[in-house]
């Protein structure tokens, strides 16, 4: 394909509190890639989702220049080879990008898993806490004594985990993780995440999540 360009139509569709979303954004601003944003009802799916991602009618979905891109991971990885002309995501070496893409799939199993139980409260809080303690433990082995995940800065992997901080610190907000006394490395590695605009524009506040969880509650009886 030809060069991306500034010129190019980007569109992303999205919601206001999807992590998944909110790592795509994240990507775009730091690539400085002019985007419209057009947020979906995810009760009430536009045509225009409908048509652009009919295997999974889910968001995110990248459209650039009429195309579509869907699933977060992937479009990362499409903004990172398309606007190439700024910092890389994905580290240079082969065996860091393999590692940076199995932390990622793991992020988004177990990470994901224990949002999503404490969204429907489908675990008890005490095992949930657990589970998500532990895993973010194990990250925070793998993020060592480096500032960020990528090399020497925000890279893929920073964006994938980032993309989850604000629903944990709702989560924490509601049964008192101590994400920060069990993981001070990984909370302050958050925190310097955030000092960066393309980020902290780019996350949704945890009030806002929380708003959001109550809603989705009360909508399924919860």
């Amino acid at each position: 394909m030809a060069a991306a360009t500034y010129d190019d139509k980007v569109v992303l569709l999205c919601t206001a509190v999807s992590m998944f979303a909110m790592r795509v954004k994240m990507a775009l601003s730091l690539k400085d890639v002019p985007y419209e944003s057009r947020l979906e009802d995810i009760h009430n799916k536009s045509s225009l989702l409908l048509e652009m991602n009919p295997v999974h009618k889910k968001i995110p979905v990248l459209i650039h220049n009429g195309k579509p891109v869907c699933e977060s991971l992937a479009i990362l990885e499409y903004v990172d080879e398309v606007w190439n002309h700024k910092s890389p995501l994905l580290p240079s070496h082969p065996y860091k990008r393999a590692q940076a893409r199995f932390w990622a799939a793991f992020i988004d199993q177990k990470i994901y898993d224990s949002v999503r139980s404490w969204l429907y409260k489908t675990k008890d809080y005490k095992s949930i806490k657990e589970e998500l303690v532990g895993n973010l433990q194990l990250l925070e082995g793998e993020l060592g004594e480096g500032l960020y995940f990528g090399e020497g800065i925000i890279g893929f992997l920073d964006l994938v985990l980032v993309s989850y901080f604000t629903w944990v610190l709702a989560f924490e907000n509601d049964v008192k993780l101590g994400v920060e006394r069990e993981c001070p490395k990984l909370f302050e590695w958050g925190k310097r995440c955030l000092q960066n605009e393309a980020i902290s524009t780019s996350l949704a506040d945890p009030l806002r999540i929380s708003e959001f969880v109550l809603r989705m509650r009360e909508a399924r009886g919860i």
